[in-house]
C-alpha cells in the first residue's frame, strides 16, 4: 500500500479546462492523510491523545516531537518560515518515505496522519528554494507501523519514459494509417465506410492517452471538442475526429467533410514526424497513468465527447489499454513500492471484462442504452481504479533528497 500523500496535482484533461486531482489516498481502509487551511488552535504539542505540533522551518525542522510513541498519530506541520515547503516523513537512514505534505505556505499549518510502528523516523523539511534539511531522528520500539515507499528521481523514471515515448510513436504510425482510411473514405463519397473507418481511427489515438500533453496544441486540432467555441459544433475551430463524428452521424455530406478530415490526417501526420524531436516529461508518468482514467470517468462515462457515434464505452475500453500501456513501462518500479499492485491488475482486469460485455462485433452498446444498474457498475469500477491509481501518481512523483 501507498504512502499518506497530500497535495494537488494539475491535471491536463484532452477537452475540458484543467481540473485538479487530491492525491490523499485511504491506506488500510483507515489511514488518511488530510489538509487542513491555517494554523490549529487549542492542540496540546507532543500529546499522544492529539496533535503533535512539527516545526516546518531550515532552522528548526521536525523539533517538537518530544515523546514517539506507535500508532496512528496525527502531526500539525507548521511552517514558520518566510517560504513554501514541502515535508516528508522518512526513515533518514532509507530514506523510505512514510507520509508527505506538499505546498504547505509560510505561517500555515497541514496534518499528516500516519501508522507509526518499531523503527526511525525523521521530518525532512525541503523549501522551495533551499537545500533539504533533515530534522532530528526518533526511534519507536514497538508496534507495526503503515507503509512506505522508496523515493523515485527523474532518473529513475528515465528509461521508463522512454520506453513508452518510443511505443507512442509506432502508435502515431497506425494512427495515420487508419485517419487516411478514414479520408480517402469520405474522399470517395463513401459515407457509410467512413463511418466505420472512424472509430478504429479514434480509439487507436485514445490508447496514446499518457502523451497528450507532450503533444501540445496538436492534440486540440486532432481531439477537441467544441468546448469554450462560441459558435459550438459549427464553429470554424471545432476540428478533429469530433468535427468528422459530428458530420457522419449527423447527415452532412461527403463535400463538407473532406476538409476536416484532410486536416485531421494532416494534424496526426505532424505529429508523428515531429515526435521524435519531442520530449516527455518522465515525472509527470505516473500522474498521466492516473489521469488517463480520470478523464474517462469525467467526460465518456458522461458522455460529454459523444457527437453522435455512440462510442463512449469504446473509448473507456481504449482507455484502459492506455493506461496499462503506461503501467507497463512503470511495472518495474512499482513491484517493490507499491504492495497491491496485483489487487490494482485484477481490478483493471474486471473493467476490462465489463466494457467488453458492452461490445457485440465492431459495434458497441450507447453509453444511453445501458441500464441504470449497468451504468452504475460501470462508473463504481472506473472510479476505484482512478482512486487505486492516485497511488501511482504518488509513488511515482519524484522527491527532493537533497
Amino acid at each position: 500500500m501507498p504512502l499518506p500523500r497530500l497535495g494537488t496535482r494539475s491535471v491536463r484533461p484532452r477537452t475540458a479546462p484543467a481540473v485538479f486531482v487530491a492525491l490523499a489516498v485511504a491506506l488500510a481502509g483507515s489511514l488518511l492523510a488530510f489538509s487542513l487551511n491555517g494554523p490549529q488552535h487549542g492542540r496540546i504539542a507532543d500529546d499522544p491523545s492529539g496533535h503533535v505540533v512539527i516545526d516546518v522551518s531550515e532552522s528548526h525542522c521536525g523539533r517538537g516531537w518530544n515523546r514517539p510513541e506507535p500508532g496512528v498519530r496525527t502531526f500539525d506541520l507548521h511552517n514558520s518560515s518566510d517560504g513554501s515547503a514541502e515535508v516528508y516523513l522518512e526513515d533518514p537512514g532509507s530514506q523510505v518515505v512514510y507520509g508527505e505534505v506538499e505546498g504547505i505556505g509560510p505561517g500555515t499549518t497541514r496534518q499528516l496522519t500516519v501508522r507509526l510502528g518499531k523503527g526511525t523516523y525523521a521530518f525532512k523539511c525541503v523549501p522551495d528554494d533551499a537545500d533539504a534539511v533533515t530534522g532530528p531522528s526518533v526511534r519507536i520500539t514497538g508496534g507495526r507501523r503503515g507503509p512506505g515507499a522508496a523515493p523515485l528521481s527523474e532518473h529513475d523514471l528515465i528509461p521508463a519514459a522512454l520506453a513508452y515515448q518510443k511505443w507512442v510513436g509506432s502508435g502515431l504510425d497506425e494512427v495515420v494509417r487508419l485517419t487516411t482510411r478514414l479520408r480517402d473514405a469520405i474522399g470517395r463519397g463513401d459515407l457509410p465506410g467512413a463511418r466505420s473507418a472512424w472509430l478504429p481511427a479514434h480509439l487507436r489515438y485514445e490508447r496514446l492517452g499518457a502523451a497528450y500533453d507532450a503533444f501540445g496544441d496538436a492534440d486540440r486540432a486532432i481531439n477537441g471538442t467544441d468546448a469554450g467555441l462560441s459558435g459550438g459544433v459549427h464553429d470554424k475551430d471545432f476540428a478533429g475526429f469530433h468535427r468528422v463524428e459530428y458530420g457522419l452521424w449527423h447527415g452532412e455530406p461527403a463535400a463538407g467533410l473532406r476538409a476536416p478530415a484532410a486536416a485531421l490526417v494532416k494534424a496526426v501526420t505532424g505529429l508523428r514526424d515531429n515526435w521524435s524531436q519531442t520530449r516527455m516529461d518522465p515525472a509527470q508518468l505516473g500522474l498521466r497513468a492516473h489521469e488517463i482514467l480520470e478523464n474517462t470517468v469525467q467526460f465518456e462515462l458522461t458522455g460529454r465527447t459523444d457527437y453522435g457515434s455512440g462510442s463512449n464505452l469504446a473509448t473507456a475500453r481504449a482507455n484502459l489499454d492506455g493506461t496499462r500501456a503506461v503501467l507497463s513501462r512503470l511495472r518495474p518500479l512499482l513491484t517493490t513500492r507499491y504492495a497491491d499492485l496485483p489487487g490494482l491488475d485484477k481490478d483493471l482486469d474486471r473493467a476490462g471484462r465489463t466494457l467488453d460485455g458492452f461490445r457485440h462485433g465492431d459495434r458497441w452498446t450507447p453509453l444511453d442504452s445501458l441500464s441504470r444498474a449497468q451504468r452504475e457498475h460501470t462508473d463504481a469500477l472506473l472510479g476505484d481504479l482512478v482512486e487505486r491509481l492516485a497511488s501511482v501518481a504518488t509513488l511515482c512523483d519524484p522527491r527532493r533528497t537533497v
